[in-house]
């Protein structure tokens, strides 16, 4: 008796078919059910591989199934009989379509299962096949699988690959050249004498008309790579996104040159860290873009931007823990009072000290308060990351803390009730979602006006617009992200592939805030947009997730909204700007304006200490110290004016808040911020 009469014995007697073929050609074709592979022995190993894990297997099974409709389908090892009968299983699958001879990855999953068990999870049209192949990476003893069907996803997003031409370790999608397209950066990297090297950088700029033209910079043999994360921001205000390199010993500061073509500065600090996520961030709040790491063994480290091209290295003061375990780092304003805070995803084993996550709240002068606990945001979970929006559209920040494994807690979904979290996971999707994944982000990848999480399995989990979530399966993990078709859809960047979204026919608007008084990118403004459905917030950032950089923009999806009744960009220095009534389907960038007759020049290296001051403020840079210094509050009002005595102002008879100096210098007037205690 051959394979296939076998099988469908065994498939009308209601037994586990105990048989798989050997290589495409051959596949034997399965329906809904549960299979069983007694060994994986044959000859043909899956290529292209389509999970994690590199392609060093060495046999293959492989099954074809067919859509008897749209269907969403799950392919999973992840069974009862696997666990009770083969403890320790490690299993990994891939899904392609195409051909035999010419097979695409279409989905696969390595450890989306509990354990090291499999699950991948696809949405497939009535009609259209797909081959199901089992390899030996990681072992070679037999096992069960089920494949079932389901309805298909509403709204569902999908995409299309495009190769684009970057070399060098990907971490980054944002504009380094200022056009309003978002970039592939790619570093380029080499190993000497067991010493891994920066050597360049490899930028594919998105062009106008679609399409990438690649252009690779190289830098000095830097000893530092991006092993562990990569940010972006404009650290020296030259108009040019810098870098920072986070690796498993050091941090390095990569600046952009003053014309945007290249990369020919670069500071190397000698401390030891043990980076994880970094950002960049102005910390003081004093206009001037700042830098932070998590730091995996110590507390962690930031460094302070001085105005002159120069930063200095701190540790301590924003999380102290002193063995570390500081994981997943996002600047956000989590209490809604208008500056940036910072929450830790933190993961140390079975530590619970080191693995209890920490809400850092900025008290508004400078300094930061650990309040996670009395927030409900204390949670003991095995995590990297957390993906922070407002989730339901409420006007403030909340949060789902995705666990890296389930070892010690699972997914935590919050909801922002004001001065508590509520865990609402229960019923929202994320009680019953096994997949699991250092990186957690959120965007909108449907543009229905409402944030989607991706992380785990190979998984976007859907907004339904009431804190509950749908999973939407993709063919690959989570990366950097940004709009790399300049289509209005929030596309991912994988390796040397563009995952470019194919959309669903929402309306959108994106808009780029330019600081003037604050830092030029505005990480750290919040940006909100009232349209017929009600309102959204985002807010800017540098680095999420866990190890890449995306956009840096706000970008709305807007449902079938045909306008934008309002848009309000609160930048960091606290000025409010509002726009009435933009075109959508569109960008729109805002600049930073104090709604005075002030002209915002460039800004000059001019630096204001100590920041927050009580009484005396110190202005350092060039100046003409025989023009008045004009100081303004955040509604454009003259409330002071005075001529530098010796290298300061004196503002002790102001109340306290935030305000805005004037100076004069040879280039026109130069504005900083600064607060007043």
């Amino acid at each position: 008796m051959n394979k296939l009469s076998s099988l469908l014995i065994a498939g009308l007697m209601g037994s586990l078919p105990a048989l798989a073929q050997d290589n495409c050609a051959t596949a034997i074709p399965i329906t809904a059910g549960t299979y069983v592979i007694d060994t994986i022995d044959g000859p043909q190993v899956p290529l292209p591989v389509c999970a994690t894990g590199g392609n060093t297997a060495t046999r293959g099974e492989w099954y074809v199934y067919t859509a008897p409709a749209n269907v969403s389908v799950t392919v999973t090892s992840d069974l009862p009989e696997n666990v009770a009968v083969t403890p320790g299983l490690d299993t990994r699958v891939h899904v392609y379509t195409g051909s035999c001879g010419s097979l695409t990855c279409y989905d696969g999953d390595d450890d989306a299962g509990s354990d090291y068990l499999s699950l991948a999870l696809f949405n497939l049209q009535a009609g259209q096949s797909v081959y199901i192949a089992w390899d030996n990476r990681w072992e070679s003893r037999g096992f069960s699988f089920s494949v079932t069907e389901g309805p298909p996803f509403s709204e569902a997003v999908t995409f299309t690959n495009v190769t684009v031409p970057v070399t060098g370790t990907l971490r980054a999608a944002v504009d380094m050249n200022n056009d309003g397209l978002d970039d592939v950066v790619g570093i380029n990297t080499t190993t000497i004498d067991n010493v891994a090297y920066t050597t360049g950088v490899t930028i594919a700029y998105q062009q106008n008309g679609g399409g990438f033209s690649a252009v690779s910079y190289p830098t000095a043999q830097i000893p530092n790579t991006p092993s562990w994360s990569l940010c972006a921001g404009d650290l020296d205000g030259n108009g040019w996104n810098d870098l920072l390199i986070a690796g498993g010993s050091k941090v390095t500061l990569l600046f952009a040159d003053a014309d945007g073509n290249g990369f020919s500065n670069d500071t190397t600090y000698n401390q030891y860290v043990f980076c994880q996520r970094s950002n960049m961030v102005d910390i003081n709040n004093d206009g001037l873009l700042d830098a932070f790491s998590c730091h995996d063994v110590q507390p962690n480290v930031y460094f302070i931007n001085n105005g002159t091209g120069t930063f200095t290295f701190y540790q301590g003061g924003l999380g102290d823990t002193p063995n570390g375990g500081n994981y997943g780092s996002i600047w956000t304003d989590i209490d809604g009072d208008g500056d940036v805070d910072m929450f830790i995803a933190k993961c140390r084993g079975g530590n619970q000290v080191t693995s209890t996550d920490q809400f850092h709240r900025n008290n508004g002068d400078g300094t930061f308060t650990e309040v996670a606990a009395q927030y409900n945001l204390a949670n003991f979970t095995q995590t990297w990351s957390a993906a922070w929006g407002d989730f339901d559209n409420d006007g403030d920040m909340d949060v789902m803390v995705g666990a890296s494994s389930f070892s010690a807690g699972g997914h935590k979904l919050m909801r922002n009730d004001g001065n508590t979290f509520t865990d609402v996971t229960a019923g929202s999707g994320y009680d019953t979602f096994t997949g699991t994944n250092i990186e957690h982000i959120t965007h909108d990848f449907n543009n229905d006006g409402y944030l989607d999480i991706m992380g785990g399995g190979n998984t976007i989990m859907m907004n339904n617009g009431d804190m509950t979530f749908t999973p939407n399966p993709v063919s690959f993990d989570v990366g950097a992200v940004g709009d790399l078709d300049n289509d209005g859809y929030m596309d991912i960047q994988t390796g040397g592939t563009a995952r470019i979204n194919n959309g669903v026919g929402n309306n959108y608007i994106r808009i780029i805030p330019q600081g003037t008084v604050s830092n030029k990118n505005a990480i750290g403004a919040r940006v909100t947009i009232t349209t017929a459905s009600g309102t959204q917030i985002r807010d800017i950032r540098s680095g999420d997730g866990f190890r890449y950089m995306s956009y840096l923009a706000a970008h709305f999806g807007l449902g079938q909204d045909e306008e934008v009744l309002q848009v309000t960009v609160r930048f960091p220095s606290g000025i409010v700007n509002t726009i009435d009534n933009p075109s959508i389907n569109g960008t729109l960038t805002v600049v930073e304006d104090i709604n005075t007759s002030i002209t915002n020049a460039t800004k000059e290296p001019l630096v204001l200490f100590p920041v927050p001051t009580a009484d005396l403020l110190f202005i350092s840079g060039d100046y003409n110290v025989n023009q008045p210094v004009r100081v303004f509050d955040l509604n454009g009002k003259l409330v002071k004016q005075a001529v530098v005595n010796g290298n300061h102002i004196t503002v002790g008879g102001l109340a306290p808040g935030m305000y805005v100096v004037e100076v004069q210098t040879n280039d026109g007037p130069v504005q900083r911020s600064f607060a007043k205690e």
